[in-house]
C-alpha cells in the first residue's frame, strides 16, 4: 500500500466487511488484528449501520503467524455459536493470514460438522491487491450462490434490490425512494434489500421475487446467478432525474410484464415539474451570463457519477467539467479512474463551477460540503431519512442543491 495524503481507497477486505455488516441474524469473524475491525466498526457506526451482523475479531499474535496456528479461530467460532446462536457465521481473513496462506475454506469444511445448525461461510480477498469494489462484487455473488433457497414465487409481486451497501453515500435514502416508487407504481413490496437492510432469511427467500433491481455494476454477477437459478429477470440501472426515472419505470414494466399505475407516474411528474420550473429561468440566466460557473465536476462511484452527470447535462443543460471514478477496473474514456494525486490536481484546476465528490475532498478543497456524493465522509449519518439522489425525489433534491450552490458561488 502506497503513501496517501487522505484516507486510502477501500480494500477488498473492507468492501466485503461493509457489504456483510448490515445483514441481521448473522455473525462475522475477522481472522486478524483487532485494530482492523475497530476501524471497520467505526466507519459502519458513522455510516448509520446500527443493527445488523455481530462483528468480532480473533486478533492474532506472532505464534499464529509464524506457526500457522488456527486454534484461536476455532475457539472464537465455538464461543460465538454458543453465545449468539447466529444462523450463519461469515469468516473474513485480514491481510496477514492471506499472505501466509491460511485456508479459511478448509477450516470451515473441517469445523462445519460440529455446528449442524449454523452455516460457516468463508470469504477471500483479504490481500492488498484487491480493490474494494471487487470485494463488494464477490460478497454479493457468494451470498447469491450459497444462501437463496429453492422456493416458489411470492403470491403477490415482489422485488429485490441488489447492491445497496454501506460503502455508497446516502444508501438508505436512495433505497427507500426506489421502494416507494415500486410500491406506488406497481403495487410491489420489497423482498430483500441486499444488503443494507436485510436478514439471512430475506436473502434465503430472494428466489421468490419477480424482478431484481441492480443499482451498481458490482451486483450484476449476483443478479445473473439468481436469473440462472430462479429465472428472475433483472434491470441494471440507477434512476436519476425525471426522464431517467421515467425510463427506469418503463423498463421495469417491460421486463416484468406488470401493469403500471399511470396515474401515479403522471402525478409524480407533474409535481416535480411544478417544483422545479421556477428555477429553470435562473439556470438559463446563469448558463448564459456565467458559463464557467455552470461546469459540474463529479468524483465517486462510476455508476453514481455517470447517472448524476447525465441528469445535469440532459435535463438542466449544465456543462460537463472534470469527472472521475474511484475504481481502476471501472475506468472508461468518459469517466476515467483518478488516483489521489490526479483527483487532487483536477480539483485544483476546476476552481469554478459545481464540485460533487467525497466529503473529505470537499472539505480539503474548501468547497460546498452539501454537494457530497461519495465517501470518505466527514460526518456521522445517523439519520436514515435524508433526501435521496435517485428517483423523483432525488431529482428535486439535486436541482435544489445545484441552484443554491450556483447562487452562492456567484454571490461570493
Amino acid at each position: 500500500m502506497g503513501i496517501h495524503r487522505f484516507k486510502p481507497p477501500m480494500s477488498g477486505r473492507m468492501g466485503i466487511l461493509w457489504t456483510l455488516a448490515s445483514i441481521r441474524d448473522a455473525a462475522l469473524i475477522e481472522y486478524g488484528c483487532m485494530g482492523h475491525m475497530q476501524y471497520g466498526r467505526m466507519f459502519l457506526n458513522q455510516a448509520g449501520i446500527s443493527k445488523g451482523c455481530k462483528l468480532y475479531s480473533t486478533h492474532i499474535d506472532e505464534a499464529d503467524i509464524s506457526l500457522g496456528d488456527t486454534r484461536r479461530l476455532n475457539s472464537v467460532i465455538a464461543q460465538i455459536v454458543e453465545k449468539d446462536n447466529p444462523k450463519i457465521v461469515f469468516l473474513l481473513p485480514s491481510s496477514v493470514p492471506t499472505v501466509i496462506g491460511t485456508d479459511l475454506k478448509a477450516i470451515c469444511e473441517e469445523l462445519q460438522p460440529k455446528y449442524p445448525k449454523v452455516f460457516l461461510l468463508p470469504f477471500g480477498y483479504g490481500g492488498f491487491n484487491i480493490c474494494g469494489h471487487r470485494g463488494v462484487q464477490e460478497a454479493l455473488l457468494l451470498l447469491a450462490k450459497t444462501l437463496p433457497k429453492d422456493i416458489e414465487k411470492t403470491q403477490e409481486p415482489t422485488f429485490n434490490i441488489i447492491g445497496s451497501c454501506a460503502d455508497l453515500f446516502r444508501f438508505h435514502a436512495d433505497a427507500e425512494e426506489l421502494i416507494r416508487i415500486m410500491k406506488s407504481a406497481f403495487g410491489m413490496e420489497k423482498l430483500c434489500v441486499m444488503t443494507s437492510d436485510t436478514s439471512v432469511e430475506q436473502i434465503e427467500n430472494m428466489g421468490g421475487a419477480y424482478i431484481n433491481l441492480v443499482i451498481r455494476q458490482e451486483g450484476e454477477a449476483a443478479a445473473k446467478q439468481l436469473k440462472k437459478q430462479f429465472g428472475t429477470p433483472y434491470l441494471l440501472a440507477r434512476p436519476y432525474g425525471i426522464e431517467g426515472t421515467l425510463d427506469w419505470i418503463d423498463n421495469i414494466a417491460k421486463i416484468s410484464g406488470l401493469t403500471l399505475d399511470n396515474s401515479f407516474v403522471k402525478l409524480e411528474k407533474e409535481t416535480i415539474i411544478s417544483q422545479i420550473s421556477p428555477s429553470i429561468p435562473i439556470f438559463e440566466h446563469i448558463i448564459r451570463e456565467h458559463p464557467d460557473e455552470t461546469r459540474i465536476s463529479l468524483g465517486g462511484h462510476r455508476d453514481v457519477v455517470k447517472g448524476i452527470l447525465c441528469y445535469a447535462e440532459k435535463e438542466l443543460s449544465l456543462i460537463k467539467g472534470t469527472c472521475w471514478c474511484d475504481c481502476p477496473s471501472m475506468t472508461s474514456e468518459e469517466i476515467p479512474y483518478f488516483s489521489e494525486t490526479k483527483w487532487v490536481q483536477a480539483i485544483e484546476w476546476e476552481k469554478k463551477g459545481l464540485l460533487m465528490a467525497s466529503g473529505e475532498a470537499l472539505k480539503w478543497a474548501k468547497r460546498n460540503i452539501e454537494l457530497q456524493i461519495s465517501n470518505p465522509d466527514i460526518k456521522w449519518r445517523l439519520n436514515p431519512y435524508e433526501s435521496p439522489f435517485m428517483g423523483f425525489r432525488g431529482a428535486i433534491n439535486l436541482v435544489n442543491l445545484w441552484l443554491n450552490g450556483l447562487l452562492e458561488q456567484i454571490n461570493d
